[in-house]
């Protein structure tokens, strides 16, 4: 009757604590390895190193726990400045890179979060392994000792290859193997500041028997795979460093269009050199011809002039090398100003007074460029009063003046500044100055009038709207025009067109799409080209961009059930004008409010204060200046928010017949009293790669509370194809908004647990994880990798089996470790195969076994319990036992009984000091009762009225389980 009574209200205790409890967890995350990996090992400070191939396929996997479900990014650090990693950001649960290269290799790091406490992040780092061929150099050096009668030759043989890890070089000449003081002739050493990345055969003062072939074989030692490779060099006594002739001048200088071939030939070197050409100018033109030693460059432009080189290597010496430099004609850029008498600081030219009139231009070659002036087209030579001079080219290069002294009626006219280059072929630039008169009041005569800049009436301020064409103006007077030049005078900013500063021939600048950001002062500025050489005139010209309000937000979706209130807000974050703004908001396109806005206030509400069916919809509210509108929309539904599949569910999967399997679906419902109450789901599953959906309602009779985990069992799928399921929350507002997940088969770790043995040989321990609750962790060692510096007497010297490469796992009970501390492992989830997913019967027999390692003085107490789901309470070990077993590993057995999914948790709990090491190995778990359990007096067996709670508190979690 007591049990009775216990189980009535444990159920009450439980359904309200179903109701109430929360699956929401910060994320977790572990990556995992597939691929091609040579080697993943564990260096110090628990760095994971994952060794591969170039070449062959890295695939890491992130395996993250935690819901929401998390959102996992894969980033990586660079292994090289070069290196840039292509898709700098995953989004996936596995990183695929086929054919990796070696500036691949780095560090990467798997992000998952879920906004749930701080992202969880782990990382890998990745070395990529290669060997390339090996490359030898030859140097030599003769050396001639004065007052003796001696000739010394000695040749350097050296060795380079690219590799990770590090080269191991030798030498063989002809069939024999060369090693230091194997040949009083040869020495063999790696130059101390390349740290064994090359390798340097010499042979002193060279005998007939040095002259052979030579091989070097680079070795990384076949790790990876990775075959040595070897290059074979013959020595002669031919052998030479190259040499070469260019076939052509220095310069050369074409016009353009012309084509220019560069003949380049060998004229030394043993093995005979090969031949490249290099420029100047980062790469060879696109539609240059390389053929053998000559260089074609069919019709040559300006841009392909530069220095080419010719570059004959041989691996002998250094390379020979031999340039020319390509100079290509071209006369551009011509124009001229005028300076008024120097000796009076006076901007207008007048009659008895002196005027220079300046021509430039830009040539190639320089010292090619001539000169000649004409006045009304006929030519003009220097004299006492027309002083032709050219300017020295380091002060103002490519420049002619014209001085004029006295000036007088008679000389005005048009003058006519020519430039060419000697030899022709290039079209003379001309640039005209006409000089003219203009009567004035008795006896003063101007002409060339100075530039002066106004802007008209009414152009300053100019007001423009955002998106318009506008023009800014200043007015140019002066003879002749000069060139104005627009800039921003208010701040350092480009120019519309990007530039800091644009030129204008009318005075005008013009703006298309003009964009608030334009908004400022511009200054109108005359040039001293093409006019007078005379301090700038400048004018400025402000312009004023209004542009429609900003607002904010955009676009809100707002989710409400209905008889409950609603307020929108829309905010004005920036205008002009913003004097005078006004609102209007609408529903679809039905006014329902309009005002001004108040000088203090930037924004404006609408409230519903009870949510009806009319009120659904889309709600915009518009702000208005003299420039348009800006809008806010507010899109008002009674929408559900989207389920949130939860995928940490213990052990899902199930099957109880040959050809089909089960799978639970367990979710919770994303901010679930955000609209009305949710009555159903509709759950859509397809079997993937068919079109149909099969659907089905799930109905819902009561409030679902956020974060409360439901369930629903899917039956009848078919091993082994994956499925696409879809789950859609209803209210009484209609469908709101799916989501999916794939459901994938996958053969249950232990069908039946017949076929579950781990000797934590693999890194992931199967599946086996550290109790989050201890004091410190059980480590995976080997006895080869196992420092025994501190705990000579204690610990295995091998695994179970006697191996030194073998794994196990044990605690090590050095300092900073106490007495009394623990650390446990606990298993994966197991299955206990039901015949139907709601529970269990009668609860079959298991046999736990593994074997142990409990050597030393210090030994404490190791500890086996069985943790079923469901379980709130810890119960006492299956198996315990305390103290010194001997220098040998020892097998322990035990029956379990579990009525549920299960756990089994090994315990290790440090005893009174240091030599107190335990080891376990070999873990097992069949079905059925233990045959042979080896003896042991201090092993537990649960009790019976234990036995009887245990199964009255499963019996009623399992059935409440199935209910959902």
């Amino acid at each position: 009757m007591d049990l009775i009574i216990c189980v009535l209200g444990l159920l009450a205790l439980i359904v309200e604590g179903i109701r109430c409890q929360g699956v929401y967890a910060p994320p977790t995350v572990r990556i995992i390895h597939s691929g091609h990996a040579c080697n993943v090992e564990e260096e110090r400070h628990t760095e994971r190193v994952y060794t591969i191939r170039e070449g062959e396929t890295l695939e890491l996997t992130c395996l993250v726990t935690g819901h929401p479900r998390p959102q996992i990014r894969w980033t990586k650090t660079a292994g090289s400045v070069s290196d840039r990693f292509q898709d700098s950001s995953v989004f996936n649960e596995t990183l695929h890179i086929a054919k990796i290269l070696r500036t691949q290799g780095g560090r990467y790091y798997c992000k998952a979060e879920n906004g749930l406490g701080s992202p969880a992040i782990k990382s890998i780092r990745v070395d990529v392994y290669y060997l390339d061929d090996p490359v030898v150099t030859v140097h030599q050096s003769i050396g001639e000792a004065k007052e003796q009668f001696y000739y010394e030759r000695t040749v350097f043989l050296r060795c380079v290859a690219n590799s990770n890890p590090p080269v191991r070089y030798s030498w063989h000449r002809g069939r024999e193997v060369l090693t230091q003081g194997s040949d009083k002739g040869v020495e063999i050493y790696e130059p101390f500041f390349t740290q064994g990345e090359t390798k340097i055969l010499k042979l002193k003062n060279l005998r007939p028997q040095d002259y052979a072939n030579y091989s070097c074989i680079a070795s990384v030692r076949n790790v990876c795979g990775i075959p040595d490779r070897s290059v074979i060099f013959r020595l002669t006594n031919k052998t030479a460093s190259p040499s070469i002739k260019l076939l052509v001048e220095d310069p050369i200088v074409v016009n353009p269009g012309q084509t220019v071939s560069l003949v380049c030939i060998t004229t030394g070197g043993e093995p005979p050199p090969l031949l490249t050409w290099v420029s100047s100018n980062d790469s060879l033109p696109q539609r240059s011809v390389v053929k053998g030693g000559t260089l074609t460059l069919p019709a040559i432009t300006s841009d392909e002039a530069g220095v080419y080189s010719c570059v004959a290597s041989n691996n002998v010496g250094n390379p020979a090398k031999k340039s020319t430099t390509i100079v290509v004609r071209a006369l551009k850029k011509g124009r001229f100003w005028i300076t008024p008498d120097p000796y009076h600081n006076d901007d207008n030219i007048q009659i008895g007074r002196e005027v220079k009139i300046s021509c430039q231009v830009e040539a190639t070659p320089p010292e090619e460029l001539t000169f000649s002036w004409l006045k009304n087209g006929r030519s003009l030579r220097s004299s006492e009063r027309m002083v032709i001079t050219q300017t020295d080219p380091d002060i103002s290069p490519g420049t002619t003046n014209l001085d004029i002294i006295d000036l007088k009626f008679t000389d005005f006219g048009t003058y006519t500044c020519v430039a060419a280059l000697k030899g022709g072929g290039i079209p003379e630039i001309s640039i005209d100055v006409n000089i003219s008169s203009t009567t004035v009041p008795p006896l003063f005569f101007s002409f060339l009038v100075p530039p002066n800049l106004t802007v008209p009436r009414g152009k300053s301020p100019l007001v423009a709207r955002e998106g318009d064409t506008v023009e800014l103006e200043c007015l140019v007077s002066g003879k002749p025009k000069p060139i104005i030049l627009w800039s921003r005078a208010d701040k350092e900013a480009p120019m519309p067109d990007g530039s800091m500063q644009m030129e204008s021939y009318d005075g005008v600048l013009r703006i298309v799409n003009v964009s608030r950001e334009m908004t400022g002062s511009y200054r109108c500025q005359t040039s001293q080209y093409n006019g007078f050489n005379v301090k700038p005139r400048e004018a400025v010209v402000e312009l004023i961009v209004q542009y429609p309000p900003t607002v904010e937000p955009a676009y809100m979706e707002m989710r409400q059930g209905l008889g409950r209130p609603v307020v929108m807000t829309c905010r004005v974050l920036r205008a002009h004008p913003s004097r005078v703004l006004r609102f209007e908001w609408l529903l679809s396109n039905r006014l329902l409010h309009a005002g001004a806005f108040d000088a203090q206030r930037d924004e404006t509400e609408y409230t519903i204060r009870s949510l009806n069916r009319d009120g659904w919809g889309e709600y915009t509210c518009n702000v208005i200046n003299e420039a348009g509108a800006g809008k806010c929309t507010f899109q008002v539904t009674g929408k559900a928010y989207p389920p949130e599949f939860y995928y940490d569910t213990y052990s899902p999967l199930w099957q109880n017949r040959p050809r089909v399997y089960g799978f639970k679906l367990q979710w919770t419902q994303m901010n679930p009293n955000a609209v009305d109450r949710i009555v159903a789901y509709r759950l859509g599953i397809r079997q993937m790669g068919l079109q149909r959906w099969w659907e089905q309602e799930i109905p819902v009779d009561q409030t679902i509370n956020k974060g409360e985990l439901m369930t629903h069992n899917l039956t009848e799928l078919i091993k082994p194809e994956s499925y696409e399921v879809r789950l859609t929350p209803i209210t009484r507002f209609g469908e709101g908004d799916s989501t999916i997940r794939i459901v994938t088969y996958s053969a249950p770790i232990n069908p039946h647990l017949r076929e579950f043995h781990c000797s934590f040989e693999e890194e992931p321990i199967c599946m086996f994880t550290q109790d989050k609750n201890d004091d410190f962790d059980w480590t995976r060692h080997s006895a080869a990798t196992r420092d025994t510096k501190y705990t000579p007497n204690t610990g295995p010297s091998g695994d179970r089996s006697g191996s030194k490469q073998g794994f196990y796992m044990y605690i090590e009970t050095s300092r900073p470790r106490k007495e009394g501390d623990q650390a446990r492992l606990i298993s994966p989830f197991f299955n206990v195969a039901p015949k139907n997913p709601y529970g269990i019967t009668n609860p079959p027999a298991y046999c736990f076994g593994f074997f142990y390692h409990m050597y030393g003085k210090h030994i404490g107490t190791l500890n086996a319990f069985l943790k079923q789901k469901g379980q709130t309470t810890s119960e006492g070990p299956v198996w315990s036992l305390s103290g010194n077993q001997g220098e040998r590993w020892k097998q322990a057995k035990v029956s379990i009984h579990p009525t549920a999914s299960f756990q089994v948790v090994l315990e290790g709990i440090r005893g009174p000091g240091i030599e107190g090491d335990i080891a376990i190995d070999d873990i097992t778990l069949e079905e059925g009762e233990c045959r042979d359990p080896p003896p042991n007096l201090s092993a537990k067996a649960l009790s019976t009225s234990s036995h009887i709670w245990l199964l009255c508190v499963t019996l009623v979690l399992t059935l409440l389980e199935g209910q959902r």
